[in-house]
């Protein structure tokens, strides 16, 4: 998996080397700055994957770069984190509403700078992906989770990739050596009731009734197919 590139904006040096040396420990790739301009610039120029933006910076404060931010169409979903050493519950409130995704008051715990940094980068994850929908039914591609009406069903990693395949191409019929080839590959080659039992598995977790299928149909003689909307 790619490793996230984190841009940290803040005057204090030791502040920038803490974050740093603890986001890069734990897989991301970290640029840091000093100032708004210096931030503004950069997002324009590198692709980066969340903000850490103090807001008590020289010349442009956080709040005006935030403004900035989300005024740039280019750039203006990337997510922000503000970093405050202000008490005030009024600074929280409006960096919110100006379109912050979160903030962190100084003095913070790594684990709680982390578990944020992860939490936002999930949440535009989840926003950002591929997702089949069909009938309740929900295939999201990247974070390989199968929901049916808002409720998440575990599958093993083959069935995932099996209903996947099928879903992605609905209505085109696949023979089960064909199914045995992509999925399994060369071991199974001859074994198709391998993938007969993992249909049966999978019909059992999506459809309402699986001797009855809405989504998985069985073409007769040959193999499956995925439902045609």
């Amino acid at each position: 998996m790619q490793r996230k590139t984190i841009l940290a904006v803040d005057d204090e040096v030791h502040i920038l080397e803490l974050l740093k040396y603890n986001l890069e420990t734990n897989d991301y790739d970290v640029i840091t700055v000093e100032t708004g301009e210096e931030a503004l610039h950069l997002l324009s120029e590198e692709k980066i994957d969340a903000v850490l933006l103090d807001l008590m910076l020289p010349k442009m404060d956080g709040l005006e770069v935030l403004r900035c931010i989300r005024k740039n169409e280019k750039i203006k979903k990337i997510p922000v984190i503000l970093l405050t050493a202000k008490s005030a519950e009024f600074d929280k409130v409006l960096g919110l509403e100006m379109g912050a995704d979160d903030y962190i008051a100084k003095p913070f715990s790594i684990r709680e700078l982390q578990a944020r940094v992860k939490a936002v980068l999930r949440r535009v994850t989840s926003e950002t992906e591929k997702v089949i929908s069909t009938h309740g039914l929900e295939i999201g591609i990247e974070s390989k989770t199968v929901k049916k009406d808002g409720i998440e069903i575990e599958m093993s990693l083959k069935e995932f990739e099996l209903l996947k395949l099928l879903a992605e191409n609905p209505g085109k019929v696949y023979s089960r050596d064909i199914l045995l080839e992509k999925i399994w590959s060369y071991e199974y080659i001859g074994e198709t009731r391998t993938v007969d039992v993992h249909i049966r598995h999978i019909r059992k977790k999506i459809e309402e009734d699986d001797s009855n299928p809405m989504f998985i149909k069985t073409v007769r003689g040959f193999g499956y197919k995925f439902r045609e909307d």
